[in-house]
């Protein structure tokens, strides 16, 4: 590889110059966020300095059930990318690349593919793997290795088995009653209900996600610094270890040793780790039998469910199983501490109805044409102050479906346009980065350079997308 960077590889070492220097903690834009909020709501809504108080501290703890639901996401995805079979697999493709840009643009790649089927599983899969690379390639910048592990949670990820708007569109129960009398549109759509077919498996959603995918790739393939301008784990203080996970030294033991005491003896046996996960396999296949459509049938509980089966089936006992919840949990301490603050933001934008007001400046520059345009641009700049796409869907859904229905815009495109949308700001808002940047050793501040250059390429990549494959679609569904 060229000593000297390339243009893109040169920008993103100045960017990144920038932002270690500049960038603060994740906790830090959650509580810049709120400020903002609050002092936006005083200047543009006629609500009064107590109501944003009570407004905020109303809905402090409201998301406290999605906050527990996207900690076992990562929890979850953290058990079963730590299980002896997957670090298995990962010790194996991590030795597949030979150069530092090699190595970059394969975690990229995994990172991407994988959070297509669950953002929670691929930043783990990913930062285990990151890790793993940083290990057997000399010279591999070991920044641009943890940037590349956040991709898919920047990119694809929204489009994919786990994204929360399509999950709560094609979910009953999922949204309240009166935002989903506003989906259905006088009954246009049946119950307000949105399937997977309408959104996430619409062949425009597809295409969307190959493009990324090959858009992101190539770019953090160039933004790869040479190895005499990389900084590998050991200069950045970082002690990466000889191995990933918990007690993977035994992972191919056998039965419990009988020094083990009888009382102790069922938490290293695989037999109640095997029979749970025989209901749960069994409790699965009931449960999307019954359903209509399979792929409607997925919700948030029972992505959980189903990950949290296969982690206690391929931990094998009890003892494993635990060993790697306890070492999962770190990860979401930045979830469970910053959640309220999130849902207060909500709480200010939506009891003050400075929503509305946001919104009606984006939907009057709109057109049937450009609509999907202005709701990715939208979810992005929101997303920036409420990192959660599924909090942040349900104070957009009201006016951005009704807008659709006023413009006749294709009503499951408008939801891929939030999400292709949604999915930019977590390059540029490190609060989804947390769990990842935990297991690897850094701050946001350490990789906000590589997340900054690929949101500047990936922003008129994905207007231009949902614009011209959005021409395609028709209203309603």
């Amino acid at each position: 590889m060229d000593e000297r960077p390339g243009f893109v590889a040169r920008t993103a070492l100045r960017l990144t110059a920038w932002t270690e220097r500049w960038i603060p903690d994740a906790f830090i834009f959650a509580l810049l966020a709120t400020v903002i909020v609050f002092v936006a709501a005083l200047i543009w809504t006629p609500s009064t300095t107590g109501q944003v108080i009570d407004a905020w501290g109303g809905g402090f703890w409201d998301l406290i059930p999605f906050t527990l639901q996207m900690s076992l996401i990562i929890i979850t995805g953290h058990v079963l990318a730590t299980s002896a079979p997957m670090v298995k697999a990962i010790r194996s493709i991590a030795g597949w690349p030979r150069t530092p840009r090699g190595a970059i643009a394969l975690v990229t790649f995994f990172a991407m593919v994988t959070s297509w089927f669950n953002w929670g599983f691929s930043l783990i899969f990913s930062a285990v793997l990151a890790k793993e690379v940083a290990r057997r390639v000399a010279g591999a910048d070991y920044r641009a290795l943890a940037a590349a592990s956040l991709m898919g949670i920047g990119s694809i990820w929204a489009q994919g088995l786990s994204g929360s708007a399509a999950l709560q569109m094609a979910t009953p129960g999922a949204l309240q009653p009166a935002i989903r009398e506003i989906v259905a549109g006088g009954g246009v759509v049946p119950g307000g209900i949105i399937p997977f077919r309408d959104t996430i498996f619409l062949w425009q959603s597809l295409v969307s996600v190959l493009v990324e995918i090959v858009v992101v790739v190539f770019v953090m393939w160039l933004a790869t610094p040479p190895a005499a301008r990389a900084r590998t784990a050991r200069m950045l203080g970082v002690e990466l270890g000889e191995s990933e996970g918990p007690a993977f030294a035994n992972a191919t033991a056998g039965e419990p040793s009988p020094q083990i005491p009888p009382g102790a003896w069922l938490e290293h046996s695989p037999a109640l780790n095997w029979l749970i996960a025989a209901m749960g396999f069994a409790f699965l296949y009931r449960y999307f039998g019954r359903a209509a459509e399979p792929l409607n049938a997925l919700s948030v509980n029972i992505i959980n469910f189903t990950f949290l089966m296969f982690g206690i089936l391929l931990h094998r006992t009890p003892a494993r199983l635990m060993q790697a919840v306890a070492n999962a949990t770190p990860a979401v301490w930045g979830v469970i501490l910053q959640f309220p603050f999130y849902a207060g933001i909500a709480a200010i934008i939506t009891t003050t109805h400075l929503n509305e007001q946001i919104a009606n400046a984006f939907v009057g520059i709109s057109t049937r044409e450009s609509f999907p345009a202005v709701v990715a641009i939208y979810s992005a700049v929101l997303g920036v102050f409420v990192p959660s796409g599924g909090s942040k869907w349900v104070i957009e859904a009201p006016y951005v479906m009704a807008a659709a229905h006023e413009l006749k815009v294709h009503l499951g495109w408008v939801v891929a346009s939030y999400d292709l949308g949604e999915a930019i700001a977590n390059l540029l808002q490190p609060f989804w980065m947390l769990p990842t940047l935990g297991m690897l050793g850094l701050r946001a501040r350490d990789v906000m350079g590589y997340t900054f250059m690929v949101a500047l390429v990936l922003t008129p990549v994905v207007i231009l997308l949902v614009t011209l494959l959005g021409a395609t679609l028709s209203y309603p569904l």
